[in-house]
């Protein structure tokens, strides 16, 4: 895949439909060798960088599920997909960023999944534009700055709460620690095990550089962006 013109931001990603297929393929045997069964874990292709031609080619490989981490990228790609499949976007969108509760109206009519809510507030203002709609509670896996989550010890009360807003509380997602193999490791193993004990089906774990470790642990559902297109070639907006 090489960068060309066009694309989110006015900078795009030259996408070969082959290439993106073959990334896939690649993508499902690191699933199978590490234990999964890639007709059961959930792939979800994420895009944010990228341009909606990127959107395009993996419908085009049969990928229906796209993860965007900002909201004002997601709007754009979804209204071009909507322009140029007459009015439908063809695709289920999965929001990963942080929910702000201002974006939630714009974002509600698109997303299908929100993976990211770690806050009461957040789910009801979800509730409120988006009633019984599929939620994801994200969970703090460390404590390092800047990073979102409920912490663990929290995770049941929310779910609750959640739950009490109408809200589908499908699951729990995880973005894994930096560092070493043991600690992500571990990340996902207690992720794991709190959705056991809560009997949430959905485990939304693993990206490109540690999904067979997620897998491994018992993901459902991985989130990846870079062993799918390779690096971004801008940073998201949003």
């Amino acid at each position: 895949m090489k960068n060309g013109a066009g694309g989110t931001g006015g900078t795009g990603h030259d996408v070969r439909g082959a290439d993106v297929a073959s990334a896939i393929a690649r993508v499902h045997d690191r699933i199978a060798k590490s234990g999964g069964d890639p007709a059961a874990v959930q792939l979800v292709a994420v895009t944010k960088g990228f341009g909606p031609e990127v959107v395009r080619a993996v419908r085009a490989a049969g990928v229906v599920d796209v993860g965007e981490n900002y909201a004002a990228e997601l709007e754009v790609k979804a209204e071009a997909l909507r322009t140029a499949n007459g009015g439908h976007t063809q695709v289920r969108w999965h929001y990963l960023g942080a929910v702000q509760r201002r974006r939630v109206p714009r974002l509600a009519p698109v997303v299908a999944l929100w993976q990211g809510v770690c806050r009461v507030e957040e789910g009801q203002a979800i509730a409120r534009h988006a009633p019984g709609a599929p939620v994801l509670v994200q969970v703090r896996a460390d404590r390092e700055p800047g990073r979102n989550g409920c912490p663990p010890g929290a995770v049941a009360d929310l779910v609750a709460a959640l739950r009490d807003q109408g809200l589908d509380v499908a699951g729990l997602m995880v973005v894994a620690p930096n560092g070493a193999a043991d600690a992500r490791r571990d990340a996902f193993r207690q992720v794991a095990a709190l959705a056991d004990t809560l009997d949430l089906g959905i485990r939304s774990m693993g990206m490109s550089d540690d999904l067979e470790l997620a897998i491994a642990a018992g993901s459902t559902m991985v989130r990846i962006g870079r062993a799918l297109f390779g690096p971004r070639p801008t940073p998201g907006v949003g």
